[in-house]
């Protein structure tokens, strides 16, 4: 580009001078000092020219750097609101989390206690259950209390399998939704506690499981699911312990 201007600068310069024959022009020490001088002239003026071009094309790319950074801190921006956004669901969800937790633990203990009190934790100390099996359960049971719940689990599976028939399977199979549901694997726990309700849909277990399952999905974000399970649970099982936790929670979420 530079090139073709110095060139018509130089024809630009060379209109200006006198017409003359080309041995008269070569021959006079006047005429070539001025194309000499007028050739500097032009030069100077291409340099000139030159220097403006690049001062332009230096602003040029800086206005295009300058927007470049512009865009960048927007998308800084945009995506700093993004994690607090995210930040603020973590941290909700976490809480929602442990105090569903903090409920189901605190009404677990509950439950726990009379039978405790009366010398059989969690179990009918009646007819059809061996000593075998009481022993097998009460040591998954036990592995749940300690907050080793990947054993508790493995071991109340081991008693399942072992004792299919036994009238302890049903509370089995719930205190594995539980433990799921204490490692805040809710899809596991639910589908745990949905096989209780399926197996024994009239065990006293059945209420508890159906009010697990509404926990586990108030805490995927399934406020809705969470509802119906509720409202499920006080139709089917209206006089059960669970019955009054249910409507105690659909009291709170129709007031938010």
């Amino acid at each position: 580009m530079r090139r073709p201007i110095t060139a018509l600068l130089l024809a630009a310069a060379a209109s200006f001078l006198p017409a003359l024959p080309a041995h008269a022009l070569f021959d006079d020490d006047v005429a070539r000092a001025r194309i000499e001088e007028l050739r500097k002239k032009v030069d100077a003026l291409a340099k000139q020219v030159d220097e403006r071009m690049a001062r332009v094309e230096d602003r040029r790319a800086l206005v295009d750097l300058a927007a470049q950074i512009e865009a960048l801190r927007a998308d800084v921006a945009r995506m700093r609101g993004q994690l607090e956004v995210l930040q603020n669901q973590a941290e909700t969800a976490e809480k929602r989390g442990k105090d569903l937790y903090v409920d189901v633990d605190t009404r677990l203990r509950k439950l726990e206690q009379p039978k405790e009190s009366a010398g059989a934790p969690d179990k009918p100390a009646a007819e059809g259950v061996s000593a075998a099996e009481t022993k097998a359960y009460e040591a998954a049971l036990n592995q749940f209390k300690l907050g080793n719940y990947p054993l508790a689990i493995s071991a109340f599976q081991g008693f399942m399998v072992t004792y299919p028939s036994s009238r302890l399977a049903p509370s089995a199979q719930y205190w594995i939704g539980n433990a799921h549901f204490a490692q805040r694997d809710y899809k596991q726990a639910m589908a745990a506690q949905q096989r209780v309700l399926a197996a024994w849909p009239e065990d006293a277990k059945a209420p508890d499981a159906m009010l697990n399952i509404a926990s586990a999905q108030d805490a995927l974000g399934d406020r809705r699911g969470a509802q119906k399970t509720l409202e499920g649970l006080l139709a089917k099982y209206p006089q059960s312990p669970a019955a009054a936790s249910a409507k105690q929670r659909l009291t709170q979420g129709a007031k938010k």
